[in-house]
């Protein structure tokens, strides 16, 4: 290929908190690309204590994060415990860091810490094209001053990734026009979790086994931390209505730890449920559960801005039955297609859910198997390459000066 027929490669300068399980395989996508050049740069590596917050210990990710694609971690210190959690990391650099790569645009992953505030005033300041992609919705409502500064903060950004409808909504309602959005579908590396959960297919009996999970029982799992937003205690409320009708056919399976587990418990011994708490389960094992599982419930608050975990299990071939307050719920769950969305808190809802697909293993095999076509064709990594491209492209829309 000769030399004016090479794509331009555009240097891409993103900012983000720390390495995240589910941005790795974005950013390493991005690195294989022939046309984009991008850096990400952290705001902190958190130790395990820190990367365990919620989780009620310490956790070492047991899949490379920065491997892969470039990066660099930047220098920043801590500010007095009186000072609030968001403005408490100041991060030092950024200008030095932009100056050095000389980006043609940025991507802000967020505004949940002040580093990300800093990064967005950097960029500003040089006349960067500035790229959006937060994971905050619009379905539930918010005082009219955090409407404001959501408006305000906004204003700053000519492109926005959104992750999903309810996402792209919340830019909507703050005044982006809708040519400004691109909406990339949240993901997670589908090709790693279906192949780790085929390759564990034939010990489904013995895996199910050793958690005391009964022959022919239907397995309802739940993955996540133990924290109040995720509603573990309706899950196992719905569980303990819907064995009353089923008996020893249904099963739950509690995958994750936190400051609820001492509770959760506690309700499983007082109404001697058949229930099985994991643990905590690295990326590498967490296939183990949903290969052992019938169907996932997430049965979260407005908190849950996505649930990720829902994309993990369809991508195994589950079906999600979500409530109607979990971010992905009108993206991901299809009623009665790809799962069902159940309303928050009604726990004879669910318990009737569970019921339902206790009773039909024909309908949770058809649910399941449409579950994981959807997710690889709208919510993939190719997919998140693509409106990154995209997005560059809005962002640097009607700024004429080149800086390749």
């Amino acid at each position: 290929m000769g030399a004016a027929s090479r794509p331009v490669r555009r240097r891409l300068a993103i900012f983000t908190t720390h390495p995240i399980q589910y941005q790795a395989p974005w950013f390493r996508a991005l690195a294989a690309t022939a046309d984009i050049d991008a850096r990400v740069f952290f705001s902190y590596v958190p130790d395990a204590a820190e990367q365990g917050v919620g989780f009620g210990r310490a956790v070492t990710w047991d899949i490379p994060l920065r491997d892969g694609y470039a990066n660099e971690v930047l220098p920043s210190c801590m500010a007095p415990s009186l000072v609030p959690g968001f403005a408490r990391r100041l991060v030092g650099g950024i200008g030095s860091a932009l100056d050095g790569f000389a980006p043609h645009a940025a991507m802000i992953l967020g505004w949940q810490e002040f580093s990300l505030i800093e990064a967005m005033v950097a960029c500003r300041r040089r006349g960067l094209p500035i790229i959006l992609r937060g994971e905050s919705n619009a379905l539930r409502e918010r005082p009219w001053y955090v409407s404001a500064l959501h408006r305000r903060y906004f204003r700053q950004f000519d492109a926005f990734m959104a992750i999903g409808k309810a996402n792209a909504e919340l830019y909507r309602r703050c005044g982006i026009a809708k040519e400004r959005i691109v909406t990339a579908g949240y993901f997670v590396d589908n090709d790693r979790f279906k192949a780790s959960a085929e390759a564990l297919v034939e010990q489904r009996d013995a895996i199910r086994k050793a958690w005391g999970i009964l022959p022919g029982a239907t397995v309802f799992v739940f993955v996540g931390k133990l924290e109040p937003k995720k509603c573990v205690i309706h899950f196992l409320e719905a569980l303990r209505a819907a064995a009353g009708g089923q008996g020893e056919r249904v099963h739950g399976l509690v995958v994750g730890t936190g400051a609820q587990m001492p509770e959760a418990k506690s309700y499983v011994e007082d109404h001697r449920l058949a229930v099985t708490f994991a643990g905590f389960m690295n990326q590498r094992e967490i296939a183990r559960a949903y290969v052992a599982a019938d169907a996932l419930v997430l049965p979260s608050d407005f908190g849950e801005t996505w649930g990720l975990v829902v994309n993990e299990a369809m991508a195994t071939g589950l079906p999600a039955i979500v409530s109607d307050r979990v971010g992905a719920a009108n993206d991901l769950v299809i009623d009665g297609k790809t799962g069902i969305v159940f309303p928050f808190g009604s726990r004879s809802h669910l318990a009737d859910v569970i019921v339902r697909l206790a009773s039909c293993p024909e309908e949770r095999l058809r649910m399941g198997a449409a579950a994981r076509a959807h997710v690889q064709s709208s919510y993939s990594i190719a997919r998140a390459v693509e409106a990154t491209r995209e997005a560059i492209g809005i962002a640097m829309r009607g700024r004429p000066r080149d800086r390749h």
